[in-house]
């Protein structure tokens, strides 16, 4: 008995859509573990903690929360979104923008006390930072218009 050419191509069709979609999910399946989630203090206060999860926290540095430990790698400081805070705690060099008052964003995970253990931190700029070259040209380009 022949098979029709007709049958050869569908059965080849499902093949390849089966492969495809097993492909999907294995990525989809890696890719699960690397994700790391988004929150601001907001979003967690008076709900549950995602406790052992890798996390990302961010908003604004509280301005007079940053002391330093006496080891002088340790900081400690308190993340603000304006509607709760949260206390992190962070081991390492931190990035050159970081200060009070300024963003940012916090990678690790929440303690079962309502902490943040921070593997990584994140120095978000000014959204009106402009490089100065291009600040320089505006300047000159504003006083020739005058």
């Amino acid at each position: 008995m022949m098979v029709k050419p007709k049958h050869q191509r569908l059965a080849l069709a499902l093949a390849a859509l089966a492969a495809i979609l097993g492909a999907g999910g294995l990525a989809l399946s890696a890719l699960k573990d690397q994700a790391a989630f988004f929150y601001a203090p907001g979003d967690v206060a008076g709900k549950p903690l995602p406790l052992g999860k890798n996390v990302r926290l961010g908003g604004m540095v509280e301005k007079g929360s940053l002391t330093h430990e006496a080891d002088g790698v340790s900081i400690r400081f308190t993340v603000t979104d304006g509607k709760a805070k949260v206390p992190v705690a962070f081991r390492g060099v931190t990035p050159d923008l970081f200060r009070e008052g300024s963003g940012v964003v916090a990678e690790g995970q929440f303690q079962a006390d309502g902490s943040f253990a921070a593997d990584n931190l994140l120095a978000k700029h000014d959204e009106r930072y402009m490089p100065p070259q291009i600040a320089g040209k505006m300047h000159k380009t504003e006083t020739l218009e005058k």
